[in-house]
């Protein structure tokens, strides 16, 4: 397996993938009972699907029966633009400048897998983007991609935490990654003390419900909570605070992933337009996006918000 497990990682970069790791498909005993206490302290807010079975999260084994290896991958979706400072425009995640991760990802993911049929004709897997019960975050440090940082993001030495994460879970051994990478966090707390809005209530544990990327892309309310609407700090869609004042991320090298570039307008994002937006132009405008996640009238609603703040 030792010469197979090479040749696997040398085609997962050679496909375009930043990082690969090979974990052992095992339960995630520590990790499993740390989700479960995020969840019993209601720090999910209204993402209720992270109730449903939690079983397939803690344990590949249940998701997908037969698993025995886990490989891990890391893409790097660093680009060097910057937002503009412009009261009649609203911020944008990185994450969401250029074409939906999940598909890049996935279409890295199909590739990958497709090599290894050819390879081993009998062997079965699973591919997971984030949409997955998978502990994403928790497997890539199993396989010794990084560590997580206090914001709650893996951070990799070479990329920070600028990374998107896939796995493959396969059915069969390999050659695993017995190392895992030392926390380099130290005694730094930039990250707890920048969010606007205190969500990281303890070294990587955050509430979503006071989190600027929840309320934001995931809270489907009319309006904003008001301790949220009142510090958006410009962002539209999205934060990226935690991670921009995070030391690690002087780090960041430009991804070689095209699809990673910004789209016309998804750096900052013009507030008018996003109000007189109709569901037509949305569609066509947002199409492929990792945005349209947050709907047209969350869209509306953030904006809203936003002009709201520059006016008073």
């Amino acid at each position: 397996m030792k010469e197979f497990t090479r040749k696997l990682k040398e085609k997962a970069l050679e496909i375009g993938f930043d990082k690969v790791g090979i974990a052992r498909a095992e339960a995630l005993t520590e990790e499993g009972e740390r989700l479960r206490q995020w969840l019993a302290n209601d720090f999910h807010g209204e993402m209720r699907w992270m109730e449903r079975e939690p079983e397939k999260r803690s344990d590949p084994r249940v998701l997908f029966p037969g698993a025995r290896s886990v490989v891990v991958l890391a893409l790097n979706y660093y680009t060097p633009h910057e937002h503009e400072a412009d009261a009649s425009k609203g911020k944008i995640s990185r994450y969401a400048w250029g074409d939906d991760y999940h598909d890049v990802v996935r279409e890295k993911l199909r590739a990958l897998f497709e090599w290894i049929k050819q390879e081993r004709p009998a062997a079965e897997g699973k591919l997971c983007v984030d949409t997955a019960p998978v502990m994403d975050k928790a497997w890539a440090v199993r396989a010794g991609l990084g560590w997580l940082g206090k914001h709650s993001n893996l951070i990799t030495k070479e990329f920070g935490s600028w990374v998107f994460i896939g796995e493959i879970l396969l059915d069969f051994e390999l050659e695993y990654d017995a190392e895992t990478v030392a926390d380099h966090c130290g005694k730094c707390t930039l990250c707890i003390e920048a969010c606007p809005t205190q969500a990281i209530v303890a070294p990587r544990v955050v509430d979503s419900k006071r989190c600027l990327s929840y309320a934001t892309i995931e809270l489907r309310s009319p309006e904003l909570p008001t301790d949220i609407a009142e510090n958006l700090s410009g962002w539209l869609y999205g934060c990226d605070i935690c991670q921009d004042v995070c030391p690690w991320n002087r780090f960041e090298k430009p991804t070689a992933e095209r699809r990673f570039e910004p789209r016309e307008g998804n750096v900052t994002a013009d507030l008018d337009e996003m109000l007189e937006m109709t569901p037509e132009r949305y569609a066509e405008r947002f199409r492929r996006s990792a945005m349209k996640r947050t709907k047209l009238a969350g869209l509306r609603r953030n904006a809203e918000a936003l002009k709201k703040n520059k006016a008073g």
